[in-house]
């Protein structure tokens, strides 16, 4: 009895290596791996690449920002596992074209001469009738009209028949090759593109991502890039009238410094805006003096037409401030600073160590803009903007490193009829500008707001204005004594002081904390109209130039807007307001050179897929077989044919040639 557990013929196993060779060329890992690569490309087009770590950290929070940063989301197209994935793909790609072209290629010229009746009368294209003509002169006829019609043809005799095999569109095939061809090729020229070698050197500790804020000269020799062959992707600003010959290129929360062989010199910078001062176009004039020697190269760039020289790409690609000059008034808001403003003469970017009073502060220029479009700040013009004027952004950092930022304007802005000088203040950048509504007085400047804050700060006054007040409201008080006297006119000048040093939640402190808890309504009331009163009485005495053409209504009201704003002095952090009076405007321009040596590769592959393209769906293989076989005086015909695409239109066609064939054969009639 035989032993049914062995099967009667085994199966070869395949070596090892042949079974990876047939995975790395499999269909499904093909598929697995574009899968991979698009659900990549969609992150890395929904989140914005290469952007400064702290955006990041501000947008996410500390675990996802952890998170995302060490699978390397943040600059997708240049993670480890993204070009491990385009590797594969490679490798997979070129197996597949590997295993498959020898057989493409034989598919090709193959016209297929050993098919059989049976399987001719099997397909579902398939004709047969009886022809008055000669065996011999049908065969001739019929493959002079297919060679008319296209198709390369082949006449095998068999036993008592005669087989012509035609076919057209054979290069169908090489659309297969082509499309499998580009996908290698693009992914190549990608690869050579990417940042993989600065990673791999990275990794051997050849390289090291500076993060620290140095100047060029500074950046250690660990963090540079030589001239070489490699590609590339590096920002520059540079100031009109100045030069450089390197580029910075971004890593993660560093960068690289890209040395370049020759020096890119700006020498203009040309902006346009709309009427509402919104940027138009802006372009640059370029000077490229080449350190091998030769006339310098003067040409403009502008966005969409950037300058290739030498392999090297430079595209306009921003603008920003390259030092701008300031004048500045600098106005004491606290007695510490003193009585009078003082003027400062600054640039963006320029860093000054500051004594006010007991303060010692660290000014930071960042940012100067001549044009602020805001929305129109009146109900009657809903969606209009308007252009808000300059406008400069500082910080205040104390020795223990702790900063706010400021922006000021530098022209009144309108808000229900009134003019003030805007000045916002924030603790971090996540947060939006709190601002400070300075008003302004007839010369539309902050003069009669200073004047007044100058005289709250003024001791003797206040102290006349107090005992003038003490003493009109105990002249008809019975029991009347000095002592009173004294304690009310030291009252209002405690509240005014408390007042200009933490506004108002001062006052309701000292009063909820110093006030019998009866008496606390009462008396505290009393306290706030009795600060209003010497407010307003400090106010009206020796009035402003600038503020004694008011009317009276319009002092009521540039006394209540000032109040609000020394009241709010306490959150603002700032010794000092800093007034922008003048400036000097310095553009910078920001270029983006890129080196892309990957990039006739990457248009090779494109063209071959362009190709491939066409080739499989444009050009379809199309093949017919013509089985003759004589019958007495009559020859019997039999003809079939195939299609790899299109099959509506190849309907068509095989109705045409059977008519064709059927006229030109002399048709007696189907068998």
């Amino acid at each position: 009895m035989a032993n049914t557990d062995v099967p009667p013929f085994p199966r070869k196993e395949q070596s090892l290596g042949r079974r990876i060779f047939v995975f790395l060329g499999s269909m499904d890992l093909a598929i697995t791996l574009l899968l991979a690569l698009a659900i990549a490309s969609v992150i890395g087009t929904v989140l914005q690449q290469n952007q400064p770590y702290p955006d990041y950290l501000l947008k996410f929070g500390p675990f996802w920002f952890e998170f995302f940063e060490t699978v390397g989301l943040y600059d997708v197209y240049s993670a480890l596992w993204f070009l491990a994935i385009l590797t594969l793909l490679v490798v997979s790609t070129s197996v597949c074209v590997v295993r498959h072209t020898p057989g493409m290629l034989r598919d090709m010229w193959n016209l297929r001469t050993h098919v059989q009746r049976k399987s001719l009368q099997a397909m579902k294209h398939q004709s047969e009738w009886l022809s008055t003509l000669d065996e011999a002169v049908a065969i001739k006829t019929l493959t002079s009209e297919l060679n008319q019609q296209g198709f390369r043809t082949k006449i095998t005799p068999k036993d008592d028949e005669t087989l012509i095999s035609a076919m057209r569109g054979g290069m169908n095939r090489l659309g297969y090759l082509f499309t499998h061809l580009a996908i290698v090729v693009i992914c190549i020229g990608g690869l050579m593109d990417s940042n993989l070698p600065l990673k791999f050197a990275e990794w051997r500790g050849l390289l090291k991502v500076e993060i620290r804020d140095l100047p060029v000269s500074e950046v250690p020799n660990i963090s540079r890039l030589a001239v070489g062959d490699q590609a590339f992707r590096g920002s520059i600003h540079i100031p009109e009238g100045r030069s450089s010959s390197v580029a910075f290129v971004g890593m993660r929360d560093g960068y690289l410094v890209q040395s370049l062989p020759f020096t890119i010199e700006v020498k203009d910078f040309r902006i346009e805006h709309y009427a509402t001062g919104q940027p138009k176009s802006f372009e640059t004039d370029l000077v490229i003096v080449d350190e091998g020697g030769g006339e310098p190269l003067i040409q403009t760039i502008a966005v969409n037409h950037p300058l290739i020289y030498k392999g090297y790409a430079i595209y306009q690609a921003s603008f920003s401030d390259g030092g701008s000059g300031l004048s500045l008034n600098i106005w004491p808001l606290t007695t510490d600073v003193g009585k009078k403003f003082v003027t400062l003469e600054t640039k963006v970017f320029e860093q000054n160590t500051m004594q006010w009073g007991s303060k010692t502060l660290r000014l930071e220029m960042t940012a100067f803009r001549p044009f602020n479009i805001n929305p129109a700040p009146t109900d009657d013009e809903p969606g209009k903007v308007k252009n808000f004027g300059p406008s400069i952004e500082f910080k205040l950092r104390t020795e223990t490193g702790e900063a706010r930022e400021y922006q000021n304007y530098m022209l009144p802005v309108e808000r229900d009829g009134r003019y003030y000088f805007l000045s916002g203040m924030r603790t971090s950048p996540a947060e939006n500008f709190r601002y400070l509504y300075i008003p302004v007085d007839e010369a539309e400047s902050v003069q009669g707001f200073m004047h007044f804050l100058e005289k709250l700060n003024d001791e003797e006054l206040l102290a006349t204005i107090a005992q003038q007040m003490v003493f009109e409201t105990l002249e008809n008080v019975e029991g009347n004594d000095e002592q009173l006297q004294q304690s009310l006119q030291q009252t209002l000048m405690k509240l005014v002081k408390m007042f200009t040093k933490g506004g108002f939640t001062e006052i309701n402190q000292f009063i909820e904390t110093s006030l019998p808890e009866g008496e606390r309504e009462t008396l505290g009331s009393a306290y706030l109209s009795m600060l209003h009163e010497i407010l307003a009485r400090v106010f009206m005495h020796d009035l402003s130039e600038n503020l004694a053409n008011h009317t009276a209504d319009e002092q009521i009201l540039f006394l209540q807007d000032a109040i609000d704003v020394i009241g709010a002095l306490s959150n603002y952090g700032s010794p000092v307001y800093m007034e922008l009076t003048d400036y000097e405007h310095v553009q910078a321009s920001g270029l983006q050179v890129t080196k892309s040596p990957g990039k006739p590769i990457v248009y090779t592959g494109c063209a071959f897929l362009i190709m491939g393209v066409f080739l499989l769906f444009y050009l379809p293989q199309r093949r017919f077989w013509v089985l003759l076989k004589s019958v007495g005086q009559t020859t019997e015909i039999l003809l079939a044919g195939m299609s790899n695409r299109n099959p509506r239109e190849f309907d068509k066609l095989f109705l045409q040639m059977v008519a064709s064939l059927q006229q030109l054969s002399g048709n007696s009639g189907k068998q």
